[in-house]
């Protein structure tokens, strides 16, 4: 016991207080002694269990067990590298029979401070996950850990165990920890691929150390340095400062020596670089680190298949019912004007192909403002705004009356001059007109996250301006590419149908449709200003109120939860719902027991669902995640549903 003592303390004056306390708390530790127990052991402070993820040997190279300890309010135990003071939990296996070796693995840990001490370790529950190696596999285990650690409050108690846990041989199944597990298992720290960020630049500097790291998925939030260093080298807490909307950040640690430390500079150093709940673990020597390329700029061969995929996304709106009727109305008016020389018709599809790039790339500029000014940004986050959602509205119904052949519309003043303007270009300066159709089509596009654009966004959106301003490029001449299709080749207008009186009634109908548009924006904005509350009628699948820091604890204990990203403003999401969701075999699935359907609504800003579409480098809607304890990092499905998609991802997550 004197050693395990000795071990809390570490080189200088560093730990004499917690020292201090572990010895005043060495008399309950002596009095309840080491707790033996076959599979589980507890104290005042802990319960602690030795868990396994499946309930046979199988013929498997690796087992997963894993430690669970479970601790009372206000305790804590330690990480594998403890700070300035603890020790961390060891396991030893001897006697242990048909084990060649065990590793034990450490999730992403918290800073503590207590009496200006920085430790570091976790609080309420932990599972250190157990990875077992048979030396026959196929054979049955007999796992025997002693398992030694520390836990702290006010005072510090050493304690030790023995566990044992028998895994017989057969086939295996899924025991009940699994989940629980699993779960523990995506805590683990890897190269930063499931946390989709990395260390960009390093460097020493006046006895600090300068690190820089960018996320390419959700802004950071509370990011955090621990680094474990050759003995005599200490690095202390870092002063963080975020920048480009939280998708960087700066760290400033101040470096102790003591006795015959090392260089820093030239040292091997590792990096657990944590953000929450996500961890990046890497080795490092900062002397001779290699600078990644910046967040900033351009890399052109990186680039160019995402351009691809956002042309075929702008492509694609071109037929999404938010789009279509544009379209369809500027076919219409070239079939009135059959007898237009193609010159004219020529530059009035170029117009109108130069207002949608024109409208994407004045989108994608904002975009920048936004996020180098730290604000969330998404695809249609300009439908949250009331503003926007009344002045768009007022031009839907200017185009339907302009399609009647009328501006008898009760709108207001400056509409009405809008409206007037509108007239006058329709008869003396089409280009001008055309241009407008062009801009209007780009804004009715940006509610709707057709296949390839979430893609195409998410990649934008998550990188620096170039990339944001060449992606909006590519999906404006997407969306332009009819228009440029038939300034090209006028003579494809030859294979539309001839003109007559069925024109007068697709008019009406599309004068209708755009009517009908204005009246759904005028809803949604009287649901966002309080005029109306939202019609929150039941569809029978029960949902409940997004809560991301709720997930894992439902995944732990083995339900599938099912994340729908919607918004009031947004069609492709109302169309997943009325011809998927609510429709068998999909809502038998997602009524089932063990199955929690989570509604996160972003019809107004919500800063937490825009860090969750970030997470998944999505930026726009609609977003469905399945999470279980098959998929705890959550199965990302396409914007489309399908029933087959969604009941796939619900198998595959149980």
């Amino acid at each position: 016991m004197v050693n395990r003592i000795a071990d809390i303390t570490r080189v200088g004056w560093r730990g004499h207080i917690l020292a201090a306390a572990a010895l005043l708390g060495l008399a309950q530790g002596l009095v309840a002694g080491p707790a033996m127990a076959a599979e589980s052991a507890r104290t005042d402070q802990t319960a602690v269990r030795l868990i396994s993820a499946v309930t046979a040997t199988g013929d498997e190279s690796v087992l997963p067990f894993g430690v669970e300890i479970a601790l009372q309010p206000g305790w804590k135990t330690y990480w594998r590298s403890p700070g300035d003071a603890g020790f961390p939990p060891d396991v030893d296996i001897a006697g242990s029979e048909n084990v060649a070796a065990a590793t034990l693995s450490f999730p992403v840990p918290h800073r503590f401070e207590l009496f200006g001490l920085q430790t570091f370790g976790y609080g309420e529950r932990v599972v250190f996950p157990l990875a077992v190696t048979p030396q026959r596999p196929g054979a049955p285990v007999t796992l025997k850990a002693r398992l030694r650690y520390l836990v702290c409050e006010q005072i510090c108690i050493p304690y030790e165990h023995n566990l044992a846990l028998d895994l017989p041989a057969g086939t295996p199944a899924l025991s009940e920890d699994a989940a629980l597990l699993s779960a523990a298992e995506a805590l683990v720290p890897d190269d930063g691929a499931r946390a989709r960020f990395k260390i960009a630049t390093m460097h020493i500097e006046d006895e600090r150390l300068l690190v820089e790291a960018v996320s390419e998925g959700a802004p950071f939030v509370a990011p955090d340095l621990l680094v474990e260093a050759p003995n005599g080298l200490f690095f202390g807490k870092p002063d963080v400062t975020l920048t480009l909307g939280a998708q960087r950040v700066r760290l400033e640690l101040p470096i102790e020596r003591f006795g015959d430390a090392p260089d820093p500079a030239t040292s091997e150093l590792t990096f657990t670089f944590i953000d929450g709940d996500r961890g990046l673990e890497q080795r490092v020597v900062p002397a001779s680190f290699v600078v990644i390329a910046d967040a900033g700029a351009t890399t052109l061969p990186r680039i160019w298949p995402m351009l691809l995929v956002a042309w075929l996304g702008g492509l694609i709106l071109n037929v999404m019912p938010c789009v279509l009727p544009v379209l369809v109305l500027k076919l219409t008016g070239v079939l009135e004007r059959a007898g237009a020389a193609r010159r004219e018709m020529r530059a009035s599809f170029l117009a109108s192909a130069a207002g949608i790039v024109s409208a994407f790339l004045l989108l994608g500029a904002v975009l920048i403002g936004l996020k180098l000014g730290g604000q969330g940004i998404g695809w249609g986050i300009q439908f949250q705004q009331p503003v926007f959602l009344g002045l768009l509205a007022a031009i839907c119904l200017i185009f339907a009356a302009n399609i009647w052949g009328w501006f008898q519309v009760p709108v207001p003043a400056f509409a009405g001059g809008i409206a007037t303007a509108a007239d006058a270009a329709q008869s003396r300066r089409p280009r001008r007109a055309a241009f407008l159709q062009g801009v209007l089509a780009t804004v009715l596009a940006t509610p709707c996250s057709a296949p390839f654009v979430g893609s195409a966004v998410g990649f934008a959106l998550a990188q620096g301006p170039g990339e944001i301003a060449a992606i909006f490029l590519a999906l404006g001449l997407g969306l332009a590419t009819p228009y440029i299709a038939i300034a090209a080749f006028p003579a494809l207008v030859a294979w539309l149908p001839k003109p007559g009186r069925w024109m007068l009634w697709l008019k009406r109908v599309l004068g209708l449709s755009l009517a009908g548009t204005a009246l759904w924006l005028l809803f949604v904005l009287a649901q966002q200003v309080g005029l109306l509350q939202p019609g929150k009628k039941d569809d029978g699948i029960g949902w409940v109120a997004f809560d991301a820091g709720a997930i894992p604890g439902r995944v732990a204990a083995g339900e599938v939860v099912f994340v729908d990203v919607t918004a009031e403003w947004c069609l492709t999401c109302r169309a997943n719902k009325e011809f998927v969701l609510k429709r068998d075999p999909v809502l038998a699935a997602l009524t089932a027991e063990g199955v929690t359907p989570m509604l996160a609504d972003w019809t107004n800003p919500d800063p937490a669902i825009s860090a969750y579409l970030a997470g998944f480098g999505r930026y726009g809607i609609p977003m469905n995640v399945v999470y279980g304890p098959g998929a705890p990092q959550g199965i990302a499905l396409p914007e489309l549903l399908s029933a087959e998609a969604v009941l796939d991802a619900l198998a595959a997550a149980k």
